[in-house]
């Protein structure tokens, strides 16, 4: 039977495999839940940082004289 979701292989070093062991462990999740947990959290983040960069881009281009108002926006 195929499986449901994709895999994905990575190398790492003995010392990594073995603090992602320990951590699954301590969390009570196979090391493949952790990886895939861990990947989220990741992109997640670097999710955040493009959207604040791109907020700060804006932020400089603002000229408030030449911005509609709210009530202006909503007619």
């Amino acid at each position: 039977m195929p499986a449901t979701n994709p895999r994905v292989s990575s190398v790492v070093d003995q010392a990594l495999l073995g603090w992602l062991r320990a951590k699954a462990e301590r969390r009570g999740v196979s090391v493949s839940l952790l990886i895939r947990d861990l990947l989220i959290r990741f992109r997640d983040e670097d999710e955040d940082r493009f959207w604040a960069a791109a907020g700060e881009e804006r932020l400089q281009s603002f000229d408030r004289d030449k911005a509609r108002s709210h009530e202006d926006a909503w007619r």
